[in-house]
């Protein structure tokens, strides 16, 4: 019985709990419904607020470009070949395959860098019919210089097309840094649509369409750029040098072609016992003869280190670029009341809340 009798009072604890919790959600819910007046106000305050700010905030355009990487060249057979015959003239033309420092995630970070974000602020586009440079026009439709007003370090600070980098000011280096970050922060976007592929997509956001499509081709066309002159410097040397000397050995044949013409003419008829009056023309027949067969190899390996210099470029191959016009992102005014309305239901209940739990606490 003693058993019987604990499982029963048990059941009706569980009983009591539940009718306890019961009570007070039903407690709280009339608690909250004789506050519907401060809640309404409450929530009408709120949407009236994120109506006003579907209002006041600027859509932002997003502009993006996708491109694929060019894959690694393989060192092939021809070119390893050709090897051993560059190296017999002092040219070094590569192991026909390229170098990882600008692949995978290294692309990305090299794009979201602060030198190559500075090139595309400097770079001058045309807006409105003016030539001005993307930093002027990023302060221009930011309005950062109504800030700098009063300022004199800053007011007449700008960023003017075709300006020799070099000799800009502390102040000027100061500001191009913070445009930097916020860019990188705020606007750029560089990633990967999946790591297994070798496409990229960039994205900027801002609120000028113009911007966005300036900024997005110009910093894909300047990373490009910028990987043609690194990855393709040791090639375009071995290219600028291999062709020099053929220059130098054919114009040096060609004298020597001309020399053996004249010796024979200054002895048409030579005495056959006197053999010193071959010499001359037999001995410039040797020189050209040396100087055909260098020519031959130059020429080969010139156009083996010009192959390489055409297999080192382009590095990106641009699949989409952004079209004008710009998808928008903006707030709709519906969304904007519904979710001010939201908040501030939320925010008035759990003020109400807090207040009538202190005063319980208080009370007791």
């Amino acid at each position: 019985m003693d058993r019987v009798d604990q499982e029963k009072a048990l059941n009706n604890s569980d009983e009591i709990s539940l009718k306890d919790l019961i009570l007070k959600i039903q407690e709280w819910w009339r608690y909250f419904l004789s506050k519907w007046l401060i809640i309404l106000i409450t929530g009408i305050i709120g949407g009236a607020i994120g109506l006003a700010y579907a209002f006041i905030k600027k859509p932002i355009y997003k502009a993006e470009l996708s491109f694929a990487l060019q894959d690694e060249k393989s060192g092939g057979g021809g070119l390893s070949s050709a090897l051993g015959l560059a190296s017999q003239f002092g040219i070094d033309l590569g192991g026909g395959g390229g170098g990882s420092e600008f692949s995978g995630d290294n692309l990305l970070e090299l794009m979201k860098s602060r030198s190559i974000v500075e090139k595309v602020l400097l770079t001058p586009v045309i807006v409105k019919g003016k030539r001005e440079t993307l930093a002027e026009y990023y302060i221009e439709f930011n309005k950062i210089n109504e800030s700098w007003k009063g300022k004199s370090e800053l007011e007449n600070l700008c960023f003017l097309p075709d300006a020799d980098r070099s000799k800009f000011t502390l102040k000027q280096d100061s500001i191009l840094g913070v445009f930097h970050k916020n860019l990188i922060k705020d606007n750029l976007t560089v990633d990967k649509v999946d790591k297994k592929l070798s496409i990229i997509t960039l994205s900027v956001k801002s609120t000028s369409e113009v911007f966005s499509k300036y900024f997005t081709e110009i910093l894909a066309r300047v990373v490009s750029d910028f990987y043609v002159q690194t990855k393709t410097e040791k090639a375009a040397k071995n290219v600028a040098i291999l062709q020099h000397q053929t220059d130098s050995v054919r114009s040096v044949l060609n004298a020597g072609i001309s020399g053996v013409a004249l010796s024979i003419d200054a002895a048409p008829n030579p005495n056959p016992s006197l053999q010193t009056l071959h010499v001359p023309s037999q001995r410039r027949q040797v020189d050209v003869t040396t100087n055909t067969a260098i020519l031959g190899e130059l020429v080969k390996n010139l156009e083996i280190a010009k192959m390489s210099l055409l297999q080192d470029t382009p590095l990106i191959q641009v699949i989409d670029r952004p079209i004008l016009p710009l998808e928008v992102e903006r707030i709709s005014k519906v969304k904007g009341l519904t979710i001010g309305a939201i908040i501030a239901i939320i925010f008035a209940v759990f003020v109400l809340a807090i207040k009538r739990l202190f005063r319980i606490v208080m009370g007791s």
